[in-house]
């Protein structure tokens, strides 16, 4: 691809105004404000006899990899992380797909490298996976700032063309092209804090949601710290369309956790009045739990 014929090293910045950076765990990958350090830095390499294809690796000579672990047991695709495979496969291999001036990360396998926002532990996580909801299509766009040019050795090579990249210096957050500015602004807003403020809702504000994420049998890992959200409304709907909205998933059941035994049940129509704080548990549809409960729901 164009954008990366002429690039020895590259740094890509997602919708949320952060880069992709490699975890100084040297395993994970995630997404940082930090432009300017080197890990992220990701050195481009072509795959030979494979047009258009390329590897990318981080600054602890690992490759970006498109693995088969499910993240947040599978409601936001699968995980992206580095490794040093004994073969370099498929998983390691990306194909850039033009989208203006920006681009899409696509695997082998057709799904898209995509930088997640929301809550956390969505929030700075890097997945792939095939996003079907409007509000979450920018998270697979990005976009390339080439930091280091290749320069051909050969005597008889004729001197390149200008480059013509993203003006952008580190620290700096150019604006994004007009096509995008809409909805890039839309991004910077929401991510401009990372620090999700947790203080109880005022007055009418709206109440305050408590929620774990459950498992695909539908149990729950105590070990996670719950996560909240102001909610404003009072009907089931609604909230399970705001969580799904925060979330960035497809398909949700709102959920209590009976006292007595542990097990979850859908909440029904209307929330308790007077804005309430709640605690609940988002079930995935996909997820088997989620299967069973929609079975056992009346029409």
């Amino acid at each position: 691809m164009d954008l990366f014929q002429k690039a020895k090293a590259v740094r890509l910045r997602s919708s949320h105004d952060k880069y992709l950076t490699a975890d100084e765990d040297e395993e994970s990958v995630t997404q940082d404000r930090n432009g300017s350090s080197t890990a992220a830095k990701w050195t481009v390499e072509f795959v030979e006899n494979l047009d258009g294809i390329i590897r990318l690796k981080s600054c602890y000579g690992k490759y970006l990899t498109a693995t088969n672990q499910p993240f947040l047991l599978g409601m936001m695709g699968r995980k992206v992380a580095q490794t040093l495979p004994r073969r370099l496969d498929s998983s390691v291999e990306w194909e850039p797909v033009r989208e203006g001036k920006f681009l899409k990360l696509k695997t082998r396998y057709g799904q898209f490298l995509r930088a997640n926002g929301g809550l956390p532990p969505l929030r700075n996580s890097v997945t792939h996976d095939v996003p079907h909801r409007t509000a979450t299509q920018e998270w697979i766009i990005w976009e390339v700032h080439v930091v280091e040019i290749l320069v051909s050795h050969s005597p008889v090579a004729k001197p390149p063309p200008p480059l013509v990249v993203h003006s952008d210096s580190f620290g700096s957050n150019p604006s994004p092209p007009s096509t995008h500015s809409t909805k890039y602004s839309s991004f910077s807003r929401q991510e401009s804090n990372d620090s999700f403020d947790s203080s109880p809702p005022k007055g009418g504000d709206g109440r305050l949601i408590f929620f774990h994420i459950a498992d695909e049998h539908g149990q729950i890992d105590e070990g996670f710290e719950e996560l909240s959200t102001t909610f404003k409304g009072n009907g089931v709907q609604e909230l399970t369309e705001s969580l799904e909205e925060e979330l960035g998933i497809d398909g949700a059941i709102v959920c209590t956790r009976s006292p007595l035994n542990g097990k979850v049940y859908p909440l029904r129509l209307q929330l308790p009045p007077n804005n309430a704080t709640m605690h609940v548990v988002v079930v995935s549809t996909s997820s088997q739990a989620g299967q069973d409960l929609a079975t056992a729901m009346p029409f």
